[in-house]
């Protein structure tokens, strides 16, 4: 496996991470089986938060006495100091764990720094200070905020949605990474989902040497498929594979949901990451899974939007929300009909 040095830490790990938001969704023994099967592969990196519910708990149980194994990185949503010393001290318990090579603001609207009222940045600092943390990292969906946190000084690491859907502005943030020696770290590799090519996906992100793409896992088959990936190599693009990614370019580029999530919650309960990209669903995986009674009711579901416009103001991609939804339900009902 290809290893990355990410940045000036001086953390090396191998090119494929392991993202834990999925194994949020999967039964303790499950996830334990498919977090020591990763480990026992080969994946040395390991990328959780305070925020997905029990992932670090099964981190904790199902690898902590590997610990010498793996880099660990995981986040706090944390809007004072104090609120992130005591979310480090739950992640610490939970991942069974003394310290946290990696610790990441989690995608805040501006960026923490030495002196802010919130003392966020300052309590970060006196966490590495007492060997709780190695790293002080930040994670962000705005361009704006990532550029100004790379270009900063103050953060070892960055991680920020980049796959081969991404535009020259964010290819543009890489190479701005790699100039200030900052760590990037790939969230959103597969598009929430929708790169269905995880050869073509490994390929185009071979191109970028100082990015660390986390894949997310939560079914053995998707962590199998991975590593046959990376037992085939991930070498110059082919032919072949340039003209898939084009046609998904062509397909996605543009007004499609990332299904970051930020969007939520919901007051009518709509589930906004899937609902406003359903059509895109249907038709890049097994439409069959979608077609059920339960996800005809969570669509309908959509006829209840209590129109607060909520979600827009927090979609950090500045997306029509509302108009996506109601775009996806149309083609929902469409292909339901059809079938």
């Amino acid at each position: 496996m290809t290893e990355v040095t990410l940045g000036r830490t001086g953390i090396s790990v191998r090119k494929d991470g392991f993202g834990a938001l999925p194994i949020q969704r999967r039964a303790p023994e499950d996830a334990a089986y498919i977090l020591q099967k990763a480990l026992d592969l080969g994946i040395n990196f390991f990328d959780t938060a305070r925020a997905y519910t029990d992932s670090e708990e099964k981190i904790g149980k199902a690898i902590s006495s590997r610990r010498g194994e793996f880099i660990l990185a995981s986040k706090t949503h944390a809007k004072t100091g104090e609120a992130l010393t005591r979310d480090l001290e739950t992640s610490l318990a939970l991942l069974k764990t003394d310290y946290i090579d990696i610790y990441q603001f989690h995608n805040p609207e501006t960026m923490p720094a030495p002196g802010d009222p919130s003392n966020l940045y300052d309590a970060a600092l006196a966490a590495k200070r007492l060997g709780k943390i190695r790293c002080i990292g930040i994670t962000n969906h705005r361009l704006g905020v990532a550029v100004e946190a790379a270009k900063s000084g103050l953060f070892d690491t960055l991680q920020y949605p980049f796959s081969y859907l991404s535009d020259k502005k964010e290819i543009a943030l890489v190479e701005l990474c790699r100039r200030e020696r900052v760590g990037f770290i790939a969230m959103k590799a597969l598009a929430g989902g929708l790169i269905t090519n995880i050869n073509a996906a490994r390929a185009w992100m071979a191109q970028h040497e100082n990015v660390v793409p986390i894949w997310g896992i939560q079914r053995e088959s998707e962590l199998d498929a991975l590593i046959a990936a990376i037992k085939t190599g991930a070498g110059a693009l082919t032919g072949e594979q340039r003209a898939y990614i084009d046609r998904d370019r062509a397909e996605l580029t543009g007004d499609f949901c990332r299904s970051c999530g930020y969007c939520l919650p919901c007051p009518s309960s709509i589930k906004i990451p899937n609902c406003a990209r359903m059509g895109l669903l249907l038709r890049r995986s097994p439409s069959g899974q979608w077609l059920t009674p339960e996800w005809q009711k969570e669509m309908d579901n959509i006829k209840t939007c209590a129109n607060c416009g909520g979600c827009e103001s927090r979609c950090p991609y500045g997306l029509k929300i509302r108009a996506l939804l109601k775009k996806n339900y149309e083609d929902y009902q469409t292909f339901a009909q059809a079938r």
